[in-house]
């Protein structure tokens, strides 16, 4: 992570926002929100998030968040994309009914061969924004 992407104080609210691999509708099916809805409330619950306000748009994320100190910000961002990554892969493949598997699943296949942490499909890329300078919590 690049240094104007770090958190520098782990005590002040953050937004952060990231976009679906080339910016893919996914958020579409509540299936799919909802592995997002289970991976924030677990973030919560187990890693000391502080989610202040969210906002899931059809191919994007917003957040702003803090620690309750547990964890790292970054750490449980990170523990976040990769949890949400896998699982929403694995849906979309498993998902019978869903018509655009074969085109999302090659999407998030492409995008591996430019990474060298993914293997197989690349679901968040590695673009994030973080700020703390404009948040009033």
């Amino acid at each position: 992570m690049s240094e104007k992407y770090k958190v520098r104080d782990q005590d002040r609210p953050y937004f952060i926002t990231f976009s679906v691999e080339a910016w893919v509708d996914i958020f579409t099916r509540q299936q799919y929100k909802d592995i997002i809805l289970h991976s924030l409330r677990f973030c919560q619950r187990e890693k000391g998030l502080v989610l202040y306000a969210w906002c899931l748009m059809t191919n994007h994320i917003h957040l702003i968040v803090g620690s309750r100190g547990e964890e790292k910000i970054e750490d449980i961002i990170r523990d976040f994309k990769k949890y949400t990554s896998v699982h929403i892969c694995r849906a979309i493949a498993g998902n019978p009914s869903e018509s655009r598997k074969l085109w999302m699943l090659s999407i998030f296949a492409q995008a591996p061969s430019v990474s060298r942490k993914h293997q197989k499909y690349k679901f968040w890329p590695l673009l994030v924004f973080f700020t703390n300078k404009t948040v009033a919590v």
